[in-house]
């Protein structure tokens, strides 16, 4: 079968630069390439422009090419020997581009995951505590598993490095594959180093090559005054650790609040219920109200309705967390007595045959009912 001329597959002018092959190649690389490609034929087409670059790529081979035609790379059954002494390293970074471009990660500086500084992953830790651990702050003793450095080898994974010598330290190799289209060239992790493009003459047993080793670290926790549920505390350096070099990662709590007996929170601000008698409501009085800092005494003024709202400037929760301080709302709950005594009854009959139609709630009332 007549093959199609190198310079028409790749779409070049016999007079085009290296650059200008180069270029060509990368296009119809990423459009062909079978892992990538939903075009018809597309492992075939792909290696015929592996073929066609393989040859004009290389100064040599080219001039034969340019005098000889196809005949200049046939051997005696008739087959295509142009990748016979090719360099398939030097397809690395073009494939890296391309695996690249349709997420697959692939480059030199991706696969060789011994050389390159990789910072630590991050770490998350739920915290449940008290109203008043969140209303105070406090300290808190965690325990924490996480990848730590091994302290063996200090997060190398071995002793004594040197280059791979089956990738030349770029962590993948490529190897010239046949299928039922012909051959064509793939990239695969390096076998003997697993990638990292380093070997060793010594595995660290501790953490078998590794680098990092799972350890179960005790903390102690600052809580904040003022932290709430949902909020994050972020711990810097305190997460896992990093490869080659890369930062520690960092450890973030996240806190959940119970809620309390008495007080009910809204941000900084608190509110708690207090009873009152009906005298008391009606007289006025001075009451003992409990705060999170102690008890305070507050003005009850006569005439206070049921519901009612009071409130104690800056007796809410003091935050580190906005650096705000809340206010206390004390929420008025008038009780009405179930049980009296025949001498309290006779208090309440003596009211009740007193005029109170003068209050303004009873004369909206009345003026209704004479509609």
């Amino acid at each position: 079968m007549n093959k199609k001329d190198y310079y028409e597959v790749l779409g070049v002018s016999k007079t085009a630069s290296q650059d200008e092959i180069k270029s060509a190649f990368r296009k119809l690389a990423k459009k062909y390439h079978p892992d990538v490609s939903k075009e018809e034929n597309a492992a075939e087409k792909f290696k015929e422009v592996q073929e066609a670059y393989a040859v004009l790529s290389d100064e040599n081979k080219r001039r034969q090419y340019d005098q000889f035609g196809h005949s200049a790379f046939t051997n005696s059954q008739g087959g295509f020997t142009g990748f016979e002494g090719f360099d398939f390293g030097s397809m690395d970074d073009i494939f890296g581009d391309i695996l690249r471009n349709f997420g697959f990660g692939g480059g030199r500086a991706s696969s060789r995951s011994g050389s390159r500084r990789e910072d630590g992953s991050d770490l998350l830790y739920r915290m449940t505590i008290s109203f008043d651990e969140a209303v105070h702050g406090a300290k808190r003793d965690i325990k924490v598993e996480c990848e730590d450095e091994c302290d063996e080898c200090h997060g190398k994974g071995g002793f004594n490095s040197h280059t791979c010598p089956e990738c030349k330290g770029s962590g993948t190799v490529t190897r010239q594959q046949s299928t039922l289209f012909g051959s064509f060239l793939s990239r695969t992790t390096c076998p003997r180093c697993g990638g990292t493009g380093t070997s060793f003459e010594k595995i660290c047993t501790n953490c078998n090559g590794r680098g990092k080793v799972k350890q179960n670290k005790t903390l102690t926790v600052s809580i904040p005054k003022g932290v709430d549920t949902g909020n994050r505390l972020r711990l810097a350096g305190k997460g896992e650790a990093g490869i080659n070099g890369g930062d520690t990662g960092d450890l973030y709590i996240e806190f959940t609040v119970k809620d309390d007996d008495f007080y009910e929170r809204d941000g900084n601000d608190l509110y708690i219920e207090v009873p009152l008698t009906i005298t008391e409501a009606v007289l006025g009085c001075k009451k003992m109200v409990p705060t999170v800092y102690g008890n305070v005494e507050l003005s009850i003024p006569d005439g206070t309705k049921n519901g009612s709202k009071l409130r104690l400037k800056g007796k809410g929760i003091d935050s580190d967390i906005n650096g705000k301080k809340g206010d206390m709302y004390v929420i008025v709950n008038v009780v009405i007595p179930s049980k009296l005594n025949r001498k309290q009854k006779e208090l309440f009959r003596e009211l009740s045959e007193t005029d109170l139609d003068g209050d303004s709630e009873f004369t909206k009332y009345n003026k209704i009912l004479k509609k």
